[in-house]
């Protein structure tokens, strides 16, 4: 059967490494990490306390950088472009791959200002386009319903689950490629958890979304390749539904029917 080429856009690598190892000061964090990411997928990176993932999240946009002390070696590829190399814009980087912390982290400004920020950052003047983006962003991270009548209103009034759409609103608003979201639920209810799940399932139509979870369930629900981390390694990568039901690696056994982690 002929593949589309829509099709074949979503098996695309986006974000690569090679033999990557991250260092702080004499801490070895990472080891070795070789992996491919795909376009318009959802990646989850799972793994004890610890473990590296989160090290390795932050590397993808250089939020590293401002750990003191910290190095890296091997290569990290973004659009074929090395993160890591001194031609590139990191303000650019961080425009094209956006972060969404573990907690809701909106400006003390009001709902509209949240998500107008970056737009204004990156020299938008026009109020009418302001407007339209602001709009768009809070639709797609389904909150407008929520707060179309209150735009004005500060962001602090709004609940912890509202506070992460909006902050994913924030993210959208300077359309980046790559959405990166360090455990974007774990401070949330049961029901925030599952709009957020919802509206990560939603975003992968157009963005490529790489997360963070202790949750195993919600990487199931949510992701369609998983990375599982121990002691700063990649013990296995494989499409999620492989990795639940009939991992490779005894390590990756031991840790998704709670042995350990």
């Amino acid at each position: 059967m002929a593949i589309s080429m829509e099709q074949r856009e979503t098996t695309k690598t986006i974000i690569s490494s090679k033999e990557l190892n991250v260092y702080y000061d004499q801490f070895q964090a990472l080891k070795n990490i070789s992996i491919n990411m795909k376009k318009n997928r959802v990646t989850a990176l799972i793994g004890p306390s610890g473990c590296g993932k989160s090290t390795f999240l932050r590397t993808l946009n250089r939020m590293n950088d401002l750990v003191p002390r910290f190095r890296v070696e091997g290569s990290l590829n973004y659009n074929n472009q090395e993160i890591y190399s001194p031609k590139i814009d990191v303000v650019e980087l961080r425009k094209q791959v956006g972060m969404v912390f573990q907690r809701p982290n909106p400006f003390p400004m009001s709902i509209y200002e949240n998500v107008a920020y970056g737009l204004r950052i990156h020299g938008m003047k026009k109020k009418g386009m302001i407007d339209e983006i602001v709009e768009k962003s809070l639709r797609q991270a389904a909150l407008w319903d929520e707060v179309k009548d209150r735009l004005h209103t500060s962001a602090m009034g709004l609940s912890g689950g509202q506070q992460q759409r909006l902050v994913i609103a924030r993210v959208l608003a300077i359309q980046p490629d790559v959405i990166l979201m360090d455990e974007p639920a774990s401070a949330l209810d049961p029901i925030s958890t599952s709009k957020i799940e919802q509206l990560i399932l939603e975003l992968k139509e157009q963005y490529t979304i790489i997360i963070v979870t202790h949750s195993m369930q919600q990487a199931a629900r949510v992701s369609d390749e998983t990375a599982f981390f121990l002691n700063g390694e990649i013990v296995e990568f494989n499409q999620t539904h492989s990795i639940f039901t009939n991992p490779e690696r005894k390590e990756t056994e031991d840790y998704i029917s709670g042995r350990f982690g």
